[in-house]
Order: structure tokens, then sequence, then C-alpha cells
């Protein structure tokens, strides 16, 4: 071989070779490339496996607990099991062993289960013989037990009963006697699912118990009635004589007596009265204790209500020398709705209470308020005095039952101590309230707060002020009167002056130039210089000036010196409209004005043109002697006709024939109610006037008043008789019969 062919050889092997290197770093580079892509999908690979082997050991974790778990549930489960047929039993140990009977009936109504006291209802057996059976054959076999007393009902009615209240929806307790006097109740109630739960109990002893409830019931009812029933019975019975006692020493003592005829005869009356008061508390409170205290309101006037009571307590006051006095708001209305009768019984109770407790001075009725509405009223009374007064350790116990504000050891004054618990109690039911507050200095105040609706409001003055008197002269030696009285002036529009006595007044009526007195009010009776010589001496030296007198004295000047001195005579404590009345006198008011001011003496004014015609119906002979004597006493023309019994009252009564009658309600033959009924037919066939009738009852039970006032009386007066009630009665049916002759 040439050497050129071995060098062409050589570049060609070299060349082969060189392709081949360059192929085998291709390769190399290749499979470099593989062997990493290897690597990282081997990689990838061993982190995919790691989190299967990750995961798988998570799962069989989870698998392990879920295990275990459910192996705890199976457990708690199974301890549940167990524990609920425990409590299961348990529950039916109990039903088998309490006394009431349990059943349970399915939504077909046949029974599920029922306990051993349940099944001796149905009229015993086991379990097994009743379980699955309806409950129209189980309650068949109850009818069929013969435990039932069903008396005079037939079996099938009272089971035809009996399906039909287990039937109904959730039925009220049923009440199944048995024989021998026994009872069960059955309590049925109808679940969400449908079935009945039953419940029996013997019921035996509460209805025994419920019986002698019943009994002892009726014997307290029974009792109740028969302690009213002996309560007004006694009440008539004391109260009858009573009325003798009192009224004719009433009468006595008015006439003419040396001093010690007249201490006996007041010391009769006031004995007499204190014991009235004494049986009235004692009656009163066996009616709150017993809750029969009722309230019967209707419309009347609390000014006059006010003034009769001070009225009546007046002559009281006048034997021990105080001085009882009213302050009635000129603004306020006077009249109102409400039990006037309890409201007298406050008012007198709180007013004689002072009076009993003073022994100089005064008591002080006052009265004032304020708009509550449109139509209620707030009234604040207030009566303070200047008595023996309450001491502080006395105040929070003064209105409990049986309290006074001496002690029991050395008592100077007389009472049950029930007075101011009972007005207490009628305050509260009323909706007021009652305080007692100690004076400053000495005395006490015993104040209580009323709301009632107002009937018709007063106008404290419809007098023109130019025609009434513009300058008066208040002459009284009481202070507290002139004050009162000087308010009253000065609402009404006048300038006052104040005097304390007769003699004060004439020097001062002697140098007024300037100012005149157009009208002079003065008391009757004072110290030093009277009323009535006061007057003589004013008509001496200023006979134009006219004069009021004001007086709470009972025994008045004689008319025909009265019409001459006075121009008016006023009655302590002065009503508002007798003062206006009295002032358009004075004032040259309007005839009808002046016609209205006959504020001294209405019953006399009549009297000069006829007498009162009246009829007194009363069966027992000193009553009558009482009543007849009372208004003979009374300075009036009354022409009285006298009955036995109410029908001889009818007999004589005829329409138009009398003013006013008196009528005892309890009467032999014929009772005062059915006699008020009688006449009062014959009045409505007749067509004519209504006659006042006024009911004299020695009863003061509850019930009195309706029963009085539904037979048609139209006013009742409470034994013992006052004569100042039987002059106010009369008063006003002469007024009445006045104003319609007119």
């Amino acid at each position: 071989m040439t050497t050129q062919n071995l060098a062409q050889q050589l570049q060609r092997e070299i060349a082969a070779r060189r392709a081949a290197e360059a192929k085998l770093a291709k390769n190399a580079a290749a499979l470099v490339e593989a062997n990493t892509e290897l690597a990282r999908y081997a990689e990838g690979l061993t982190e995919e496996v790691e989190n299967i082997y990750h995961e798988n050991a998570a799962v069989r974790s989870q698998a392990e607990q879920l295990a275990h778990q459910t192996s705890r549930i199976k457990q708690d489960l199974d301890a549940a099991t167990d524990a609920a047929d425990r409590a299961k039993q348990q529950m039916w140990d109990a039903f088998a062993v309490i006394r009431d009977g349990f059943a349970l009936y399915g939504e077909d109504d046949c029974l599920i289960a029922a306990n051993p006291a349940y099944l001796a209802f149905l009229g015993g057996g086991g379990p097994g013989d009743v379980t699955g059976l309806p409950y129209d054959d189980l309650m068949m076999r109850l009818v069929e037990s013969g435990h039932l007393s069903l008396r005079d009902e037939a079996p099938e009615t009272w089971l035809k009963g009996l399906l039909a209240w287990h039937k109904s929806d959730d039925p009220a307790a049923k009440i199944i006697p048995l024989t021998g006097d026994r009872w069960l109740q059955v309590v049925e109630h109808r679940t969400s699912d449908g079935t009945t739960v039953s419940h029996v109990s013997n019921i035996t002893h509460i209805r025994r118990h419920e019986g002698e409830l019943s009994a002892a019931r009726n014997e307290a009812v029974a009792a109740n009635r028969a302690k009213s029933a002996f309560l007004a019975n006694m009440s008539h019975e004391i109260r009858t004589p009573m009325n003798g006692v009192v009224g004719m020493a009433e009468l006595l003592a008015e006439t003419r007596l040396d001093d010690e005829q007249r201490l006996f005869a007041t010391t009769i009356k006031n004995s007499a009265e204190s014991l009235l008061v004494i049986i009235n508390d004692v009656l009163d409170y066996s009616k709150i204790e017993a809750g029969k205290l009722e309230l019967f309101p209707d419309r009347f006037n609390l000014e006059s209500t006010l003034h009769e009571v001070v009225r009546l307590l007046q002559p009281k006051a006048q034997d021990k020398g105080i001085d009882l006095l009213v302050d009635y708001d000129m603004f306020l209305p006077g009249s109102y709705y409400g039990d006037v009768g309890r409201i007298r019984q406050i008012l007198t109770n709180l007013i004689s209470n002072a009076v009993k407790f003073t022994n100089q001075g005064h008591v002080l009725v006052r009265v004032v308020g304020f708009d509550e509405d449109q139509n209620d009223v707030n009234l604040h009374i207030a009566v303070e005095d200047t008595g023996i007064g309450i001491p502080q350790d006395k105040i929070d116990h003064i209105f409990c039952e049986f309290n006074q504000v001496e002690e029991q050891t050395h008592r100077s004054y007389e009472g049950t101590g029930l007075g101011l618990a009972i007005t207490k109690r009628l305050v509260t039911l009323m909706g007021g309230e009652i305080w007692v507050d100690p004076g400053e200095n000495g005395g006490s105040c015993f104040g209580f707060r009323l709301t009632l609706p107002s009937t018709g409001r007063t106008e404290v003055s419809a007098l023109d002020l130019w025609s009434t008197p513009r300058h008066a002269l208040v002459v009284d030696d009481v202070e507290v009167n002139r004050l009162i009285l000087q308010r009253q002036l000065s609402i009404l529009g006048l300038k006052v002056t104040t005097c304390r006595n007769a003699e004060e007044a004439v020097a001062r009526l002697d140098r007024v130039k300037t100012t005149p007195i157009d009208v002079v009010l003065t008391d009757l009776n004072m110290p030093g210089l009277n009323g009535l010589r006061f007057a003589e001496r004013l008509a001496q030296s200023h006979p134009t000036l006219p004069v009021i007198m004001m007086s709470s004295s009972r025994v008045l000047p004689e008319p025909e010196l009265s019409q001459t001195l006075f121009a008016a005579i006023l009655r302590k404590p002065i009503l508002r409209e007798d003062l206006c009345k009295a002032l358009a006198v004075v004032s040259g008011a309007s005839p009808e004005i002046a016609t209205a001011a006959s504020v001294a003496e209405p019953v006399r004014a009549m009297s000069e043109t006829r007498p009162i015609r009246a009829l007194a119906a009363e069966d027992n002979k000193t009553n009558r002697l009482v009543l007849k004597r009372m208004i003979e006493t009374m300075g009036l023309e009354v022409d009285l006709a006298l009955a036995s019994n109410g029908r001889e009252a009818v007999e004589r009564f005829h329409p138009g024939r009398y003013d006013i009658v008196f009528m005892d309600v309890s009467m032999p033959e014929m009772d005062g109610l059915d006699a008020t009924r009688r006449i009062r037919q014959a009045e409505q066939a007749a067509g004519g006037q209504r006659v006042f009738i006024v009911a004299l009852t020695a009863h003061a039970m509850a019930g009195d008043r309706e029963r009085i006032l539904d037979a048609g009386m139209d006013d009742y007066l409470t034994k013992p008789l006052k004569k100042q009630a039987i002059q106010d009665r009369l008063t006003r049916v002469a007024e009445r019969a006045m104003n319609h002759t007119d």
C-alpha cells in the first residue's frame, strides 16, 4: 500500500473516529440527559411513594382510631341500653308499688302495659290477661266487676258516657264513684305519637275532707247567720228602749230643773249615748271582721253633711265650753258621689273624738281640695283640736284595734278603742288614706284624703259686687272664727275689719268716718256685751246699719225681737250658701235672691202659713211619746197624727194629707216596709205628690238601708232619735212644701 493510500485511509479513519467520537459525545449527552430525567422521575416517584406511604399511614391511624371509637361507642351504647333497661324496669317497679294506677294504650287503643293498681281498678288479674285488649273491653270488665256505685244510672248508660269521654281530645278529669263510699279520679292524656296515658288515683280521702269542709262551712254560715240575726235582734232590742232613755233625758234637760236635777238628766243622756257608741263600734267591727261591710254610693252634699254632724255634736261641745268650727273651702264643690252614711260616720268619729279629748279651746274641721281630673276632686279633711294631744310613742298605734291614748290603769275617758280603727277601715275601703299629726302646741290633727266624683260645682259668689256690702265688720271673741269668716268674705269681694268683742266694735264704729261699715256680722254669745245687747245699741246709734247675727246656741232670741234687730240669723257653723243669701238680703238684691235668703227659720216661715202636717207610726208607746214631745219642744207649728202600727198608718194616710211620715220599720200587724209600699201604691193611683217618708229603725245591720230605700222610703233615722235630726227633716220638708206652693 502506498503511502498516499495509507494517508487517505488514515484520514478516513480519523474522520470516522471523529464522527464516532462526536456521535459518542452526542449519545453521552443524551444518556446524561436521560439519566438526569430518570433521576428526576425517580426522585418524584420516590416522593409520591413517600406521600402515599404517609397517607396510608394516616388512613391506617384513622382506621385504628375509628375502630377504637366504634368499640367505645358500642360499649357506651351497650351501657346506655342497660341503663335504659334498668330505668324502665325501675319505673315499672315503681309503678308496681305506687297506689295510683298507671296504664299505656297504643294508637289502636289497645292496652300496652299497666301496673297492678290499674289492673285492680279493672277488677283484678295479671298483665297477661289484659295486655293487648281494647279500651272498650277493659271498661266493660270494670262495669262487670261490681266495684262501681252507679246508684240509679244504668250500667250501659254509664259506660256509653265513659267511652265518649275517653274519645274526646284531652278530656278533663273523670270522677268514678265506687262502692263503700269510695271515689276514683281518672286523668288521660294523648301523646304526639297517638298513644294514651291513663292515670287513676284514689281521692276518697279528698272527697271526705271536702265533705267535712262543706259541712263545716255550712255550720259556719249558719253560725254567722245566727250571729248576724242575734246582733240585729240585740241592736233592735237595745236601741228601742235607749230611744226612750236618750229622748226623755234630752227632753228632761230642756225643762226647768235645779242644778242637781240637770246634772242627773245630763248624766243619764251622756251615759246612754256612750253606751250607744259602744254598741255601734261593736256592730261595725263585727261586720268588718266578717267582710260584710259594703259601700252604697249616692249623690250627697258634703258641706251640708258636715254641718249636720257638727250641729249634732255641738251641744256636747257647748257643755264643755269649747267652740266647734268649720272652715269649708269657698272654691270647692258641695255635691259629690259617695257613701254619705259612711262619710258621716267617719266625720262623726273624728269630730266626736276631738270633742271628747278637748277640755278648752276649740275643734276645727277644715276642708280643702283640688281637682284630680275633669270630674274627680281630691278632698283633704282635717279635724284639729286643742286637746290633750297624743304622745309620740302612741302615734304608730293610734289606728289599731282596742288602742287608746291613755293607759288602761288610769283612764279618764270612756270608749272601746275601736272608733279610729273602724274609721281607718272605712277610709281605706273608699280608696283613701288617713293620718294623724301631733299639734305643735298641744292638741292633735286627724286628717284623711278621699277622691270623690263631683256632681255639681258651687259658684262662690253669684252676687254683683256693686250690690253687695263693700265693707263688713266681723265681731267674734274666737280668733279662729274671725279668721275663717274674714277669708270667706274676702273671697266674696268684701273688705273686712275684725273685732274681738262688742266694746271694741262700738269704738271702731264711732271713729270710722271715711270708710263706713256696710254690714255687721256679730256672734250672739260673747263675754261682756253680748250680740243681742250690741245689736240693741247699734239700733240706736246706727239705725240703718244691717246686722247679721251668728249663733251656735240652741236658744235663739224671740222671733219678734230678731226681726227688729237683725237682717238675718245664721246658725254656726255657717253654710256658704246661707252666708251668700244673708248678704244678698242686706245688699238689696233682687227679690228672687232675697226670697231665697230665708236662712234663719225656714220652718217658721212655713208655720206662719199653715202647720207642718206629720204622721208618725210607732208601736212603742214610750217612743211615740218621745217623738211627740221632741216635736212639741221645737217651737214649730206641727200637726202631728200618731199611729200604733203600719196598718193604722195606711188607714190614716190619704194622698196630699201629710207633708212627712215618720215610719217605724218593725211593728206588729203590718211593718213599716209593707205600709210604705201601700202608701206609694195609693199615691200612684191618686196621681198626687209624693210624701216624704222617713224610716225610724233600731236595726243597724248590713242590708237594712237597702231594704228601707227599696220599699220606697226617702230617708231613715237610726234610734235613738236625735232632736236635731228630726228638726232637719222637718226643715227639709218645709222648704220643699214652700217651693212647691210657690
